[in-house]
């Protein structure tokens, strides 16, 4: 898709310096070449010296007629998602990336996309027609060149319900439909947390929490207005690295001052947390946040030892008090890699049961939906393996003994900050008074235990 209003504005910025758009085809040629994507046997030195180590998805691309920045490109599921943002500002000296606000409104198209034809990708039959359906979507999400709404999924195809023109003119762009019935908010805040533990002494352990503040708010009216309060626990760590929705309509300045880069002082918003908006028509991510929480929800260590064609293992467990003992699930993976099928286990386990995968070389240790009162389990065992073939799991980071558990859970209506919503406080416009349903969640990612008795990847050393 070209938006020729949006080349004219790119020449007038860059006058004399401006490089214009190639033909698809050779655009295509030039940003395959700069992705390695052809010809990456051969040497070239503007693309491939080590000098230039690329650290984001945006590229220069080189054409006949000069280089075309900032190309956003990046490649999902065996497709090249590519767009050409409009910098509003002169290219030479090229501007920080973080100053150029077209790259994220790309990035946010572009992944829109992603959204909606990634579940596909495995029938391509259907995926061809959802890409085949993409001209007219675009022409609603982003019609002269500037994203009205990213969530492609909820655009429809044809164009028998499209509104030229809202008819209030106070209805905002990105309400694309409206609401009959009473009035409902529905709200979930989803944390994850990323945890890398190592029981050694010179390591450091790690761990990091991620938040999102999901809603659906089906509401009367073109432009309702909506306020929605988040709360802490007191003494609770206060919430950072707060980035908002371009629905929300103002907010105190020092809630998005916090940062976890920098050490917290006395001075740092710790709420409540407050934000009026004007909600799309479908659900969408309000806010996401950051916290630094002073520990991770299940402490562990693991141990792995070589003793001749055997190893022994030993994997520890540990429920922090502060946490709720009701998980959805719970389970820990121990794969082992580099060594072929599981041949012979000899296990004990205190608490849950043990099931494993001789051609994946993976023991699940699945622990249920509670610790015991201790908060502890233990796991100890014996393997043996078999002869490895092309077929069982390698990894050429585990080598040796280096090697990991990695936890998966879910703890539903929790969250590691503590953070929730004050129902009471929700204030819509429009009269009568919402339905409102609040949910939380707490989820693993990248839960790593390694090895205490090896050499492990680490971030921090003492």
């Amino acid at each position: 898709r070209r938006y020729p209003t949006v080349e004219v504005r790119a020449e007038t910025f860059n006058g004399s310096t401006h490089v214009p758009v190639p033909s698809d085809s050779a655009f295509l040629k030039a940003l395959l070449f700069e992705l390695r994507l052809v010809d990456d046997h051969i040497f070239v030195e503007h693309r491939d010296t080590c000098t230039r180590i690329n650290h984001s998805s945006v590229y220069s691309v080189s054409t006949d007629a000069g280089d075309l920045w900032p190309v956003l490109a990046f490649q999902k599921s065996g497709l090249i998602y590519a767009c050409l943002p409009l910098v509003e500002e002169p290219l030479e000296p090229r501007p920080p990336l973080l100053t150029v606000s077209g790259l994220s409104q790309g990035l946010a198209l572009l992944l829109g996309i992603v959204d909606y034809i990634s579940p596909s990708r495995k029938n391509e039959a259907e995926m061809n027609a959802k890409i085949g359906q993409l001209r007219t979507l675009l022409i609603q999400a982003c019609p002269l060149g500037t994203p009205l709404n990213t969530n492609i999924r909820s655009l429809n195809s044809s164009f028998e319900d499209i509104q030229e023109m809202p008819a209030d003119k106070d209805q905002p762009a990105w309400r694309s439909s409206s609401y009959k019935g009473k009035p409902q908010v529905n709200v979930c805040i989803t944390e994850k947390v990323k945890c890398m533990q190592y029981d050694q002494r010179d390591a450091v352990d790690t761990w990091q929490v991620y938040g999102a503040v999901n809603c659906k708010c089906d509401i009367e009216g073109s432009a309702p207005k909506v306020t929605l309060t988040l709360n802490l626990p007191t003494n609770a760590p206060p919430l950072q690295d707060i980035v908002i929705h371009h629905c929300v309509t103002s907010i105190d300045p020092a809630m998005l001052m916090s940062f976890s880069a920098e050490p917290l002082d006395d001075s740092v918003y710790n709420g409540p947390y407050k934000f009026p908006f004007i909600p799309p028509s479908d659900s969408f991510n309000l806010c996401y946040y950051t916290s630094q929480v002073p520990v991770p929800p299940i402490l562990g260590c693991y141990q792995l030892v070589e003793e001749g064609s055997q190893i022994k293992i030993t994997v520890n467990l540990k429920l922090h008090e502060s946490i709720k003992n009701s998980f959805e699930y719970c389970e820990a993976r121990i794969p082992f890699f580099n060594r072929g099928p599981i041949a012979q286990l000899e296990y004990k386990v205190s608490y849950g049961q043990l099931d494993w995968s001789r051609e994946k070389s993976l023991l699940v240790w699945v622990i249920g939906q509670k610790f015991p009162k201790s908060l502890e389990v233990s796991l100890t065992g014996t393997v043996s393996f078999g002869t490895a073939g092309k077929e069982h799991p390698t990894d050429s980071v585990c080598t040796g003994n280096t090697a990991y558990v990695k936890l998966y859970f879910r703890i539903p209506d929790f969250t590691l900050t503590g953070c929730f919503v004050d129902q009471h406080s929700v204030q819509i416009s429009v009269p009568g008074k919402p339905k409102m349903t609040a949910t939380r969640e707490l989820i693993s990612s990248d839960y790593y235990l390694w090895n205490s008795k090896a050499p492990a990847p680490m971030v921090y050393k003492t």
